[in-house]
């Protein structure tokens, strides 16, 4: 897993790393780099708020990744929020999956229908999956989720914030 850190950071840091990634790769026994000659399609499953913001974000290109497709319960109304990329009905999800081979998929859907779209995706073939909605979802051994809850994560900052601070010489 360190391995994909430093793969990812090498890609973005180095002009030209996706050679020097790609050679690496190979050594270790892989046919090459994902990213490195195409870009990996992911998925984006619930296009609101959060899901529509996601769809904005002009970083994922840069680490190697295209948005191959959104879906949403309400495809009409969630295209209203200025998605860049055609919002597909639900229906779509396992077939759209199947065709195009993807593997990945972001989640940005309510707790209450997470499981079931999980439950959907893992079907059709995704094995890997960021889970940006607060449902703890059940997955099989050799589906892999990330796990993105932001209230969470500002109570990690809360707690630092409230430690005492050290001072420069302190010897921390």
């Amino acid at each position: 897993r360190l391995y994909w850190v430093c793969v990812g950071w090498l890609r973005t840091a180095i002009w030209g790393a996706k050679v020097i990634c790609g050679v690496q790769w190979r050594v270790h026994g892989f046919d090459h780099l994902p990213g490195a000659d195409k870009l990996q399609p992911v998925i984006l499953v619930g296009v609101g708020n959060l899901g529509a913001a996601l769809l904005r974000y002009g970083g994922f290109q840069k680490e190697g990744f295209e948005v191959a497709a959104a879906f949403d319960v309400e495809p009409e109304q969630a295209q209203r929020r200025n998605a860049p990329t055609q919002v597909r009905p639900m229906q779509d999800l396992g077939e759209f999956i199947r065709n195009n081979q993807v593997k990945m998929a972001i989640l940005a859907v309510p707790e209450e229908s997470a499981q079931g779209v999980v439950n959907r995706m893992v079907k059709a073939g995704i094995q890997a999956i960021l889970n940006y909605s607060p449902a703890v979802i059940r997955v099989p051994e050799d589906v892999n989720v990330r796990n993105v809850d932001v209230a969470v994560e500002l109570e990690n900052l809360s707690f630092y914030l409230k430690r005492p601070r050290k001072k420069a010489g302190d010897g921390g």
